[in-house]
């Protein structure tokens, strides 16, 4: 499964240059990682309240390409690239039209409420493996 997120920047996503600011750019693949999840049919909530596990940043390798400027209208491509017994890694492309401007691949950890570490439920797993 792949999912590809619109993303226009707002004053507020830039710094004084109107330049995005780089945490900007963290901020938007967490929104992606959401809807991803939401495509899946799952919410962060419903994952939390109903499965008792949490998705925790345990890694982030970040590359910045491109600058990205005020008013640009990106496009955010997200995917599962490995999925183990008790995280998974994600790889997040930033693209404005059809050029690479950001890259990052997070791994992220699944947890209980009192943050033990433990295996990825079966039907998140079967999610987060479909299209891999």
């Amino acid at each position: 499964m792949k999912h590809e997120l619109p993303i226009r920047i707002y004053y507020e996503d830039t710094d004084a240059g109107g330049i995005m600011y780089h945490a900007s750019h963290i901020r938007f693949c967490e929104r992606g990682r959401t809807e991803f999840l939401r495509d899946g049919g799952w919410t962060n909530s419903e994952i939390a309240e109903t499965l008792g596990v949490l998705f925790v940043v345990r890694h982030m390798d970040v590359n910045y390409l491109k600058p990205c400027y005020l008013d640009d209208m990106l496009k955010l491509k997200t995917s599962v690239i490995k999925v183990k017994n008790t995280s998974f890694i994600m790889k997040h492309d930033l693209y404005r039209d059809e050029e690479l401007v950001f890259t990052m691949d997070v791994v992220l950890a699944c947890i209980t409420k009192s943050a033990n570490l433990v295996k990825i439920p079966e039907d998140i797993r079967n999610t987060l493996q479909a299209g891999i």
